[in-house]
C-alpha cells in the first residue's frame, strides 16, 4: 500500500514557476515509475509526465514539453514537478500517481487509463491567473 500526498500548488500569474512535490509512504517507493497528471473544470484527467523508477527515463505532455520537468528522490520517497512559463490553461487540480513495476515505461503512464494506476494522491490546486 502507498499513500501520497501532494503540496506546492497556489496561484500563480501568467510566466511565474511553481514547483510540486508528492511523497509516498512506505519502503517501496522506488519499486514504482511515477507520474503527473491534471484535471481542469469540466474536463478529463489528462497525463502531465511521468519517469520511471529511478527517474532516468522521462515523458511528457506536448503541450508542458520544455517547460515542465519531473524528477524523483528516492531517498526522500518524493517525486517532483517544476512548473516553469506558467499558462492560464495550466490551470487545473495536479494529481501524483504511482505504478509498480521496474519495467513500467513512462511512455506507458502516459497513455494506460487512469483507472489502472495503482495509486493517487488527493490532488493539489494549481491557479495561474493572466
Amino acid at each position: 500500500q502507498v499513500q501520497l500526498v501532494e503540496s506546492g500548488g497556489g496561484l500563480v500569474q501568467a510566466g511565474d514557476s511553481l514547483r510540486l512535490s508528492c511523497t509516498g509512504s512506505g519502503r517501496t517507493f522506488s519499486n514504482y515509475a511515477m507520474g503527473w497528471f491534471r484535471q481542469a473544470p469540466g474536463k478529463e484527467r489528462e497525463f502531465v509526465a511521468a519517469c520511471n523508477w529511478s527517474g532516468g527515463s522521462t515523458d511528457y505532455a506536448d503541450s508542458v514539453k520544455g517547460r515542465f520537468t519531473i524528477s524523483r528522490d528516492n531517498t526522500k520517497n518524493t517525486v517532483y514537478l517544476q512548473m516553469n512559463s506558467l499558462k492560464p490553461e495550466d490551470t487545473a487540480v495536479y494529481y501524483c500517481a504511482a505504478e509498480r513495476g521496474f519495467l513500467t515505461t513512462p511512455q506507458a503512464m502516459g497513455v494506460m487509463p487512469t483507472s489502472d494506476m495503482d495509486y493517487w494522491g488527493k490532488g493539489t490546486l494549481v491557479t495561474v491567473s493572466s
